[in-house]
């Protein structure tokens, strides 16, 4: 989670701020005259009423999620699951024996995963719920690690050889922390030109004795490319018979793994592929769930060291345990598995289809304004990377994600990453409920700000520092 300094202390923090009494309701203990402090509990309580019309004005000042093209994460959901998640949010999902039910519900979304993904005996696949991709990443990349370990216990007695991960310089920042926090090195192909994601040959020469694994990306943040998982695996294959070294593969599949099952059902890249060992997802990006949801799955029980999990009683009962926290709410894996039952493939199919349609048209009429050049085009996950056009000298991406923010959309601007850091592109993440109405508006807000875009003399947006910020 994002680290929050404390705010500088002012005079006007001991300044009671006026509220107009009409405004607020009276409070238990006399007429509310007087805005709260902010940087230190009330001596007093608020009537309920009130407390909310103050955190819900000052909310009223964030972006409207459904226009935030920057965001993976699902921004809207039916109205039963927002039952749902109401009727659920007091359950702790940690606690099985007193919620069993809910833990059922857990069982089969894992299992519902496994089928989807190939597993080549779903009932033995096991996996579990986590917060998101990014802890499933972390217990993932633990796994690869330990089983390195103790394949290396007899190699290594007493002293400690570094454990490396190799990866595509494009991965999530989740792996990054996972190297750094672990102390893995993290050995990280470049892009070169037109590549922006992992080269399998390149992958697999960065691959020696202490490497615990290679990381494939169902889907780059940056661009929404799949990586090509089925020619990774060949060039592990390869080095193998060259060297003897059994590589595993994670496939990061935090978006594509709920995207390429529907829509891409002939591309090989998950459980059919026996070198890959492990398999996370979203299931608040193409998942299709509020955040936060994440699954993580692995081919068999022999991919997932026993000595990770931990079984404690102390809640009542016997209860296994792989995650990084303890606590946290069951309502979203309830959400997930009304979603698998509500929608089912054919569901997912279309869902997922007509997202890709919607990303693929809109990118087609940013292409026409020719002022932009496209670097991928919605058609593996409906995302799509674009940059200005050779020749565009009056104004760049940064530019036009400032002013398409006065207009109520994020539009995110950012450089990639090294090698190609000469590069600044805006992408665009389409998802459900991101209509083809919402992105025809999205142009017609684009088009009325090229004819200013063009009449200036140079790009206006000088602090690169603050604007280079990649989010997901």
């Amino acid at each position: 989670m994002p680290l929050h300094k404390g705010p500088a202390k002012s005079a006007d923090d001991e300044r009671p701020s006026t509220v107009n009494p009409f405004y607020g309701e009276a409070n238990p203990v006399g007429g509310m005259t007087e805005a709260p402090p902010q940087h230190r509990l009330p001596d007093g309580p608020l009537a309920p009423s009130t407390a909310y019309q103050l955190v819900h004005d000052e909310l009223m000042l964030d972006g409207n999620s459904r226009l935030n093209l920057a965001t993976f994460v699902t921004t809207w959901m039916e109205p039963q699951a927002d039952v749902l998640l109401g009727e659920c949010r007091d359950k702790n999902m940690i606690d099985k024996d007193e919620y069993p039910r809910t833990a059922e519900l857990e069982r089969r979304c894992v299992a519902m995963l496994a089928d989807l993904w190939n597993a080549p005996d779903p009932a033995a696949a096991v996996g579990c719920s986590t917060t998101g991709s990014s802890e499933a990443c972390m217990l993932a990349g633990m796994a690869l690690k330990r089983r390195w370990t103790k394949r290396n216990a007899d190699r290594y007695p007493g002293r400690g050889a570094r454990p490396n991960l190799v990866m595509g310089v494009n991965v999530q920042v989740c792996w990054d922390k996972f190297c750094n926090f672990w102390e893995v090195e993290a050995r990280q192909v470049p892009m070169e030109g037109d590549r922006f994601h992992l080269d399998p040959g390149a992958a697999a020469e960065l691959c020696d004795e202490n490497t615990i694994g290679v990381v494939g990306v169902l889907g780059s943040t940056f661009d929404g490319s799949y990586e090509p998982i089925a020619e990774l695996c060949a060039a592990l294959d390869e080095l193998q018979a060259r060297t003897g070294l059994d590589i595993p593969v994670h496939v990061d599949g935090a978006s594509g793994a709920m995207v390429a099952p529907f829509v891409d059902e002939d591309l090989v890249w998950d459980f059919r592929l026996p070198r890959v060992a492990s398999i996370n997802t979203s299931g608040h990006k193409y998942g299709l769930v509020y955040p936060g949801v994440g699954w993580a799955l692995w081919r068999s029980a022999a991919e997932l060291p026993d000595e990770l999990v931990f079984r404690v009683n102390y809640l009542g009962g016997d209860m296994p345990t792989f995650a990084l926290n303890f606590s946290r709410p069951g309502a979203q894996v309830v959400a997930q598995y009304y979603t698998f039952l509500r929608l089912g493939r054919e569901g997912y199919r279309a869902v997922q289809q007509t997202t890709r349609d919607v990303a693929r048209g809109l990118a087609e009429r940013i292409e026409a304004f020719e002022d932009f050049r496209l670097l991928t085009r919605g058609d593996q996950l409906p995302v799509f990377a674009f940059t200005t056009a050779p020749g565009v000298t009056a104004f760049d991406v940064f530019d036009v994600s400032r002013r398409m923010r006065e207009r109520g959309w994020l539009l995110p601007a950012y450089t990639f990453p090294a090698n190609r850091e000469d590069l600044s592109v805006l992408r665009v993440v389409c998802r459900n409920g991101f209509s083809s109405d919402l992105a025809q508006l999205f142009t017609e807000d684009l088009a009325r700000l090229l004819p200013e875009l063009r009449r200036q003399s140079r790009p206006l947006t000088r602090d690169k520092e603050a604007a280079t910020g990649f989010h997901h």
